[in-house]
C-alpha cells in the first residue's frame, strides 16, 4: 500500500482553491491500483469544503498515472462553495511522466 499527501491549487468553477489531501492505492494483479482519499478545499476567502473519494488507477509509459474515479464533497458554506454540499462529482486525474497532473470533474446529478 503507498500513501500519498499532497498540496494542489486549481479552480472550482471560477474560483480560486486551494487543496490537501491524502490517499491510499492499493496495487492490483494485471497493474491496476485502487485508491481512496480525503481532504479539503479552501477558497481564498475561507471557504472550505470537505471531500472524500475513491477510483481506479492504470499505469502508463514513462511513468505515467491516469486514475478515474468519484468524490463526495460536504460543506456548510453559504456562499461560493454552497453548490458542493452533498454534490458528487465524477473525475478524470493524469499525471505524466514529469509527475505534472490534471484534474477534470464533471457533476454527476
Amino acid at each position: 500500500m503507498m500513501e500519498i499527501s499532497f498540496e494542489s491549487q486549481g479552480k472550482y468553477k471560477d474560483i480560486a482553491v486551494d487543496e490537501v489531501g491524502t490517499f491510499t492505492a492499493v496495487p492490483k494483479p494485471g497493474g491496476a491500483m485502487i485508491g481512496k482519499g480525503n481532504g479539503v478545499i479552501m477558497s481564498r476567502d475561507g471557504e472550505v469544503a470537505s471531500w472524500a473519494g475513491s477510483g481506479i488507477g492504470k499505469s502508463g509509459q514513462g511513468g505515467r498515472m491516469s486514475w478515474r474515479g468519484a468524490v463526495f464533497y460536504q460543506t456548510t458554506s453559504q456562499g461560493k462553495l454552497a453548490p458542493l454540499n452533498n454534490a458528487v462529482l465524477v473525475f478524470e486525474y493524469d499525471v505524466d511522466a514529469e509527475g505534472n497532473s490534471t484534474e477534470k470533474a464533471w457533476e454527476w446529478k
